[in-house]
């Protein structure tokens, strides 16, 4: 008999009684020769476990009839449920687990710097000559659903990661050469920049089953790509670029690695920045002007103005002209509130079939919003899908 064939025989012996269980036995003999020739527990091993219950009958249950270590990492328990015997021993017990979101984050983004420790770095680029110190480039990207997949008989438009990685470079490109030369840009994924999260193809939260082209590793590939192509356009034009990922309802772990993978390969381009945050708001400031991106999926529009006041005071006391930028209902809306103007943006991608059905009918285009650092918005610039059809 060995050491986990004893273990599993006393569950409920952990931490000190399970060190004086075994040292019972090893006191006894061997704990190989802790059987006899049949296999059957010998009578020393019968010896140490009425020492070992002794020994527990001194503690208090929760001391020795304790769950730590029997979930697995990632999740946490929430309630146990014990069933003793006339003298208190426990005879059967069942631990309640559920899933630890926070540690199963970390352990995501741990996976995630790990894969992309050896990734390719990028050599810095030569920027422009002349740009403006007092104009930011925004470009917000409305929901890209890179990796959606649309039948034109059905909906009206034939769409695959073929057409989205052509549509989505040369929108952008063409979009980057419109605005003026500024000094700081800020490319702005509003979230579900991927369409599904998952081999199976669904979502994470209702299932929903999604039209989807390709394997999984060839959208992230796919995605991977637009998005350096877009950094890259826009190093050609601004002085600095910084990328910020939403997480939408569509990529809540496709968000988190694309930015991190973005990181490792801009690692020795100081011109660009990527924001690594898992946050579901972010914040940006330049001079009077303040930004706050968030997919839109868990904080409606009317409740955004109280969240930025509440989350950042400061920066709301030293701006004047504010923005709050989101995705997720694929249309333009513009909504102007007490000290903020809340927008959200059409997306480049065609309408799958859920779309279709249900009748949604938004225009695709995509665009780019510059800010003077003290007169707030100042001109933006559209490009639709027909300008590089």
């Amino acid at each position: 008999m060995n050491i986990t064939e004893l273990e599993k025989m006393l569950p409920y012996a952990n931490g000190e009684v399970r060190s004086a269980m075994l040292q019972a036995v090893i006191d006894a003999g061997s704990v190989n020769a802790a059987s006899d020739a049949n296999g059957w527990p010998s009578t020393n091993v019968y010896r140490a476990i009425r020492e070992t219950r002794a020994l527990a009958a001194k503690h208090d249950f929760k001391t020795y009839h304790n769950t730590e270590g029997v979930t697995p990492d990632g999740f946490s328990i929430k309630g146990t449920s014990t069933l003793y015997d006339n003298e208190g021993n426990t005879k059967i017990q069942w631990v309640k687990t559920t899933i630890d979101a926070v540690r199963q984050q970390e352990m995501m983004r741990e996976a995630i710097d790990a894969m992309c420790a050896d990734l390719p770095k990028v050599l810095p680029v030569v920027g422009p000559l002349h740009s403006s110190t007092d104009l930011m480039a925004i470009y917000p990207l409305g929901d890209p659903h890179i990796g959606m997949l649309a039948w034109g008989e059905e909906t009206g438009q034939d769409w695959d990661l073929s057409i989205a990685e052509g549509v989505f470079c040369a929108v952008f490109d063409r979009l980057v050469k419109t605005a003026p030369h500024c000094e700081e840009a800020v490319i702005i994924n509003l979230g579900d920049f991927y369409h599904y999260d998952n081999m199976e193809g669904t979502t994470s939260r209702s299932k929903h089953s999604l039209d989807t082209d390709g394997r999984y590793a060839k959208m992230v590939q796919i995605g991977v790509k637009i998005m350096r192509q877009m950094i890259n356009s826009a190093l050609e034009h601004h002085d600095h670029v910084r990328v910020i990922n939403a997480i939408g309802n569509h990529d809540d772990t496709g968000a988190i690695f694309l930015s991190v993978c973005l990181a490792n390969i801009y690692e020795n381009e100081p011109r660009v920045t990527i924001d690594q945050k898992p946050a579901p708001f972010h914040y940006i400031q330049f001079g009077k002007c303040m930004g706050t991106i968030h997919h839109g999926h868990t904080c409606k529009m009317d409740k955004l103005p109280a969240v930025m006041a509440a989350d950042q005071p400061a920066m709301w006391g030293a701006t004047e002209f504010r923005y709050g930028y989101m995705g997720h209902v694929h249309h333009d809306h513009i909504k102007e509130y007490p000290g903020v103007m809340c927008e959200s943006f059409r997306t480049l991608a065609a309408k799958d079939a859920y779309a279709t059905w249900n009748g949604y009918r938004a225009g695709q285009d995509s665009k780019c919003i510059v800010w003077h650092r003290d007169h707030g918005e100042v001109e933006r610039h559209t490009v639709n899908i027909s300008m590089v059809a």
